[in-house]
């Protein structure tokens, strides 16, 4: 017997004619005596409900995939609200998904089970089923029960290849004698099979599905031939170019991974797809080899492009009770001379209201980026920056001039470095308020009321570096990770020579991962329900807090770090002229934050979070010296195709009097 493997097909259209069973009158004849009767002609039954509603009953397999399979194939599950039927086509698609679900015992290898459907109690080749169900009374449903029995388990018995298979090649076959007979695991085999031929040079590889022979009891198993095409092996030939029109065609081919005379191998060729994808140019790639070889034996490649759109503008917002509203435009060009060259304006309108706010700020940037900047994977980025804020620990307005190197050692590594030269203009707390006399000095007691009399111009020039490594695998950074590790380690070292001629180190580093509760049960669905941890540390050495511009010290408190608290609110605070502290932050040397958050999803586009997040500053170098406050929270999410919408609230645990009772923050993206 051959079997034709498949897979079970989740959706199928409605088939009204029967698969078992011959019963006395055809279901178009009692269809028409049925039609007859009701309008007045012949006998007088009861006219039968029409639509005639139904509920479905299952009985376990005692597998459970197999089960969720079952319902998802079933005409009688996914069409019972959707597309109701008279009493005669219920009978008829019942028949049609007795073959159907069979179909999909067989596909998990089970060929000798069966599929019992009842109606009311009676099989569906009982004579009486059509009158027992056309004579329902009006408004009763049909009681549905479907029983799958799954039998015995067959598996793969022998196994051959039909075709010149390149020697060892057989090895790769990703299915062995003895192994269940699961047809999903049979056919994968072979289209493995295919790539790694391809993948060792045989462009024009070809395996087909196989075929099957079904050995009954006692053996109880499936042979399989595979019939495989191999073709020769070749290199890579002349490699061509359409679509380009913006964009050079010498950035595509200094930029490619492959080249005429490499062996050819499609990983490779997939590899350089996506690569080309990332300068940002392009809305998609793809690659069409030559049909056949070439005269030198080499198979030609053609790389298609479609080019996106160069110049975009956007806006962004967002809202903290905290931070207030924000508001702004973007520009860009991704391809402002032809290779990839990004030329890019941003301004945001800052703090407008909220707690930990004072005044009305403003930040504009503009950026020019060129990519591939003497070494493959390394990017120039230089930018401007003016900057206006208004906060209770400070007030500032600067102006930051940098310029970065950034390159990417491979798909998960990432260093920077550059150099940065800020002038600003700070305000801060003057005669009247005075840095607490312990660094734990955060009791309540007070309000803002130390006036910003002391101004200080900072000229700063700053050496960053950076290192990253990302496994989250996500292609925009505003995705939904489920998995894998965010870490990065950022060293500034500082010189501020016109005030106190201080030269400085700051260090801060973080580690976020995100677990897949699926990982630990597996019955939770993929990617549903995860758990995100972060853990944040930073210190400053070389000089002592009050010598350190206020913009760079450490503080806690927000959307970034302890949801709950006011920004910056965390640590160390002013004292007025009786000891009180002013509820205005001072700012330290070193910083701790630890947070924990659970996403849930619901649905196709919601979810909810719950959170707790932790973190102390203090103005010393010594970890954990600082008051070390909890927030507790939960929000909502809404999932759109840019990232997810964030509807966040928190309370401080060990609320102070100067402390706000809640904060909601707004925005886009998870908080980490």
């Amino acid at each position: 017997m051959i079997v034709i493997l498949c897979f079970p097909a989740r959706r199928m259209r409605a088939n009204s004619r029967g698969a078992i069973g011959r019963p006395r009158r055809s279901l178009a004849s009692l269809t028409a005596l049925a039609a007859l009767a009701c309008a007045g002609i012949g006998p007088r039954p009861a006219c039968a409900a029409n639509p005639q509603p139904y509920k479905v009953d299952w009985a376990s397999s005692s597998h459970g995939d197999i089960d969720s399979i079952l319902k998802a194939t079933s005409q009688l599950e996914q069409l019972r609200t959707t597309a109701p039927a008279d009493p005669f086509g219920l009978i008829a698609r019942a028949r049609g998904d007795v073959n159907r679900l069979r179909t999909v015992l067989e596909s998990f290898g089970y060929y000798e089970g069966g599929i019992a459907i009842t109606m009311n109690g009676l099989t569906l080749t009982d004579a009486r089923l059509a009158d027992t169900i056309s004579t329902l009374p009006k408004g009763s449903d049909a009681r549905v029960k479907i029983t799958p029995t799954l039998g015995p388990l067959f598996h793969v018995g022998s196994i051959e290849f039909k075709g010149a298979l390149p020697p060892g090649m057989e090895r790769k076959l990703g299915v062995s004698s003895g192994a269940p007979a699961v047809a999903a695991n049979i056919l994968e085999a072979g289209t493995d099979l295919q790539t790694d031929l391809q993948n060792a040079g045989y462009a024009f590889a070809k395996v087909d599905k196989p075929i099957a022979h079904l050995v009954p009891a006692p053996q109880r198993v499936l042979n399989l031939i595979y019939t495989v095409t191999a073709g020769p092996r070749v290199q890579v030939g002349q490699i061509r170019l359409e679509g380009l029109k913006d964009v050079n065609a010498s950035l595509i081919n200094r930029r490619l991974l492959i080249h005429t005379g490499e062996q050819y191998d499609a990983s490779s060729v997939e590899k350089a797809r996506q690569d080309l994808l990332t300068l940002g140019v392009f809305s998609t790639v793809s690659v069409r080899l030559g049909e056949a070889p070439d005269q030198e034996g080499r198979v030609p490649l053609t790389f298609v492009f479609r080019e996106a759109k160069s110049r975009t503008v956007g806006v962004s917002g967002a809202y903290s009770t905290d931070l207030g509203g924000s508001a702004g435009v973007s520009w860009s060009d991704r391809n402002l001379l032809g290779g990839a060259q990004q030329l890019a304006f941003s301004a945001d309108a800052i703090n407008l209201g909220g707690t930990a706010s004072t005044g009305l700020g403003y930040d504009a940037t503009l950026s020019y980026s060129v990519p591939d900047f003497h070494h493959r994977d390394q990017t120039l980025r230089l930018s401007v920056e003016a900057l206006r804020q208004e906060l209770q620990a400070y007030s500032e307005e600067g102006q930051l001039f940098s310029a970065i190197v950034s390159r990417k050692l491979s798909t998960v590594w990432t260093v920077t470095g550059g150099l940065a030269y800020e002038h600003e203009l700070i305000g801060q707390p003057g005669a009247t308020c005075a840095a607490p006399a312990s660094t734990s000095s955060t009791n309540a007691g007070g309000n803002s009321v130390c006036p910003f009399s002391e101004t200080t111009t900072y000229e700063l020039f700053m050496l960053p570096l950076t290192g990253r490594y990302d496994s989250t695998n996500l292609p925009n950074p505003l995705d939904d990770p489920t998995h894998g590790w965010r870490l990065s380690v950022i060293l500034t070292p500082t010189f501020s020579y016109s005030h106190a001629g201080t030269v400085f180190v700051a260090t801060q580093g973080s580690a976020i991962t995100y677990l897949d509760m699926h990982d630990l049960f597996p019955g939770v669905e993929t990617g549903r329900s995860v758990i995100a941890a972060k853990v944040m540390a930073g210190v400053v050495r070389g000089t002592v807090w009050y010598n350190l511009p206020p913009d760079q010290r450490f503080y806690a408190g927000g959307s970034g770090t302890v949801r709950g608290y006011r920004f910056q609110s965390v640590g160390p605070q002013y004292e007025l002229p009786d000891g009180t502290p002013s509820g205005i932050p001072t700012g330290g040397t070193s910083l701790q934050v630890i947070d924990l958050e659970l996403r849930q999803r619901v649905g196709t586009n919601f979810g909810f979070v719950v959170f707790a997040d932790g973190g102390g500053v203090s103005q010393s170098t010594v970890p954990f010296s600082g008051v070390f406050r909890v927030g507790l929270g939960t929000g909502v999410r809404y999932y759109t195709p840019i990232g997810p919408l964030r509807f966040d609230i928190a309370v401080p645990t060990n609320r102070r009097p100067n402390d706000d009772k809640f904060e909601i923050y707004i925005g886009l993206g998870q908080a980490f």
